[in-house]
């Protein structure tokens, strides 16, 4: 496994900018077999879906630690059966995981904006949302600020959850393994809409999901070594976005309990039936 330790990972950071936007300079389609095609002289890049295959990109680099943006535009219409991904991950049994991902629904039904943290192989981790807005209409962006004491999930610069490292008190948090972005749009029509109650219409294929704004400001992982922007670790970093020390302002955390409070419609934490032996850890923990 490719682990760092964070006093390493100080000494190491070199000047390095990893600030995106150029599909062709910073993505390339991993599957699909054509289904997924970059636009607009790299300005985006459209998944696709049909009864035969979906399609995906990734990152062609690897982060350890970063603010990572995306604009989304999902599948209009009948989604259901559908699933558009956005999420990163390492590789291996013990990897590790920060996941966006929207769960399609029938006509006129709302998505289900799912999220979960894996940290050493282990998920379980889930809370979903409504969303406040429809997702089908325009570009929205979704944000993963991830550093080491923090993971914070943002929609349209809004917080929505903030997973903390409490590794103090035996709870384990991604820090050690680089991590590549990925995105794909699937069918997961046994389970993704009403339990799978409710399956893809595929006289309304191809679906397409639509990708823009891809910017990675973040610490790049390549030859054994990582490369963070200029002035990432420096008290001076706030004035460049601040994600290496950021955390939830007292205004922000308000807004995210907004959220959380008027549409969350799961949340593992409180799922006793779930964990008959006691709810994880960290959900004892504020």
């Amino acid at each position: 496994m490719r682990t760092v330790a964070l006093g390493i990972v100080a000494m190491a950071c070199l000047v390095a900018m990893a600030q995106g936007g150029n599909f062709f300079q910073d993505a390339e389609i991993s599957w699909g077999q054509g289904r997924g095609k970059i636009v607009d002289g790299g300005q985006g890049l459209d998944l696709t879906l049909d009864r035969s295959s979906g399609s995906g990109f990734q990152s062609k680099n690897e982060y350890l630690f970063g603010k990572i943006d995306m604009q989304i535009k999902l599948v209009p219409g009948n989604s259901a059966g559908t699933v558009t991904t956005f999420y990163l991950s390492s590789q291996g049994e013990t990897h590790d995981e920060i996941d966006f991902e929207f769960l399609g629904n029938v006509t006129g039904e709302p998505y289900t904006l799912h999220t979960n943290v894996f940290t050493q192989g282990q998920g379980q981790r889930e809370q979903q949302f409504r969303l406040w807005f429809d997702p089908t209409q325009t570009f929205h962006t979704y944000s993963i600020i991830w550093n080491p004491q923090h993971i914070i999930f943002a929609v349209d610069g809004t917080p929505i959850r903030d997973f903390k490292n409490q590794e103090a008190r035996g709870v384990a948090f991604p820090k050690s393994q680089p991590m590549r972005l990925y995105a794909s749009l699937w069918n997961a029509d046994d389970w993704a809409t009403q339990g799978g109650r409710v399956k893809a219409d595929w006289s309304r294929a191809p679906f397409v999901a639509s990708f823009r704004g891809f910017n990675a400001d973040a610490c790049v992982w390549s030859t054994g070594a990582q490369r963070c922007p200029v002035g990432t670790m420096e008290t001076a970093a706030p004035a460049r976005g601040g994600w290496w020390n950021q955390q939830l302002s007292d205004m922000s955390y308000r807004r995210m309990r907004w959220v959380q409070r008027k549409f969350m419609i799961y949340n593992y934490c409180t799922d006793t039936k779930r964990f008959p032996q006691g709810i994880p850890a960290e959900c004892k923990l504020r």
